[in-house]
This record gives C-alpha cells, sequence and structure tokens, in this order.
C-alpha cells in the first residue's frame, strides 16, 4: 500500500498514575472515526518522564502492555509507546510495537538522558529496531536519541519512516524542531515525532510540537502546545520519487557502529 495512514495523540500525562493516564488516554483515542494503520503514543505515556522506576516499573505483559493490546484490537491498527519495564532485576525505557493480533516488538531506548539521570536508572538498549506495516520499513526510536544521527543513519535505505516518541521539554524547543527536519532531509525519509504536553511533575513545562516532516523538509503536520490527537497520511509515492530524483543515498559515507 502506497500510503499510510498515521494517528498521533500529542497528550498531557498525569504524573505516575498509571490507571488514570490508560484511562484518559482510552477516553481519547475513542473518538478515532477514521480508519487508522497506526497510532502513536508519546515517550513513558503511561507515567510520565519519572525516575521512579522502582514503584511504577510493570512486567512484560503488565496492565499497560494489555491496555495496548486492547486498543491495538479495537482500532485494528499497530499501537506504540514506551513505557517502564522491569526485566532479570533491571530497568528499561521500552517501546512496545504492539499489533492487533497481540504480538509485538520492543525496543530499549538507546541513549538514555544523563542530564536527567537515566542513565543512573535505566539500562541502555543495545539494537535498533526495524519493523514493516503496510510495506512501510519503519525504525522507532525514544527522545533523546534524535540527537545522535549515526544511530540514526539510514544506510542501505533500512527504513521509510524515522518515529520519535519523546518527552521533550519546551526549554530546548528549538533543538526538537531543528533535528526532525534534519534527520528527514538526510536520511530522505519521513519523520514523526510525537512528544507530550503541559507540565511533569517536576514542574518542567513541555510545549508539544508534535510534528511529521517530508523527506524534502516540508511539514505534513505540526502542533504546538494543545493537546492533540490527529489522523494524516504519507505517501509512500512521494517517497520513492524524491528518492529518484535525488539519489543522495548512495553517495553516503559507509560505516557500522559494532
Amino acid at each position: 500500500m502506497s500510503v499510510l495512514k498515521i494517528t498521533t495523540f500529542q497528550a498531557y500525562i498525569f504524573w505516575e498514575n498509571i490507571d488514570k493516564n490508560l484511562q484518559n488516554l482510552g477516553l481519547k483515542l475513542s473518538s478515532i472515526r477514521e480508519k487508522t494503520d497506526l497510532i502513536i503514543l508519546p515517550e513513558m505515556f503511561s507515567t510520565g518522564f519519572t525516575m521512579n522506576a522502582p514503584g511504577l516499573a510493570e512486567e512484560m505483559g503488565g496492565k499497560t502492555m494489555e491496555w495496548m493490546k486492547v486498543q491495538a484490537k479495537k482500532f485494528e491498527a499497530v499501537v506504540t509507546g514506551s513505557l517502564i519495564i522491569r526485566e532479570n532485576d533491571q530497568y528499561y525505557n521500552r517501546l512496545i510495537w504492539m499489533r492487533p493480533d497481540g504480538t509485538y516488538e520492543k525496543y530499549d531506548k538507546r541513549h538514555l538522558f544523563g542530564l536527567g539521570k537515566e542513565d543512573s536508572v535505566y539500562r541502555s538498549g543495545k539494537d535498533k529496531l526495524i519493523v514493516e506495516l503496510n510495506d512501510w520499513k519503519i525504525c522507532p526510536v525514544i527522545c533523546y536519541d534524535l540527537r545522535f544521527p549515526v544511530w540514526l543513519r539510514n544506510n542501505n535505505i533500512d527504513y521509510d519512516l524515522l518515529l520519535i516518541v519523546a518527552n521533550w521539554p519546551e526549554k530546548r524547543s528549538l533543538h526538537w524542531r531543528t533535528l526532525i527536519p534534519a534527520r528527514a532531509v538526510e536520511n530522505q525519509a519521513y519523520v514523526v515525532g510525537v512528544n507530550r504536553v503541559g507540565h511533569d511533575g517536576n514542574e518542567i513545562y513541555h510545549s508539544g510540537d508534535s510534528m511529521c516532516i517530508d523527506p524534502n523538509g516540508k511539514t505534513v503536520y505540526y502542533k504546538p502546545n494543545d493537546e492533540d490527537l490527529y489522523t494524516f497520511s504519507i505517501s509512500k509515492d512521494e517517497l520513492i520519487k524524491t528518492r529518484r530524483a535525488f539519489p543522495f543515498l548512495k553517495d553516503a559515507d559507509k560505516f557500522d557502529l559494532f
């Protein structure tokens, strides 16, 4: 299928309140009236970006993942976002890619935000994730990963869509609004960034600024400040046309991280 329909939810997140967040998210998602292929939620959508992993972490298959499974089946769409997971006595900021049939993939945040002490609580992931949906190759990552272009480099056209779920503070929103278009242009891919809005429990304000940027750097969707549930489409035909007209990726430097 040449068109992928995406629903982003730039949500307000209730601080460290899993039940209230799942209730609010479910209520807001129920207003979706058109068929969508992919529903994207922010980073740590059930708790907010907190270092209180011992008090809030869930096991794999726990309450939040079960909620994601129900929503994916209900909308017949993939649901994705990150949450706090406990596994083998370690804590992970883990993105779950939940399919309508209940199967899933996972990605553990590679770059942990040292300024916020994330690296002292959570364990870093080692593996990149590429998933397929309706003939689209998608690379989902988490927040701080956006700052590291080597990790996100589209070697051998690994992906068509780069997806970032985030809790990115307003005080560095200029960086967010600059880096997302840069990643789109340099990797000749669509980039979708989904952020939260409002103050968190540390009184840090998040201005949202969720967006979709096409491979030419043009804005498909952009929303600052307000909670927003929005559905839009991106075109594989346009992506292929851009890559054929400007075959820059074939001239890229070849390298591997490991």
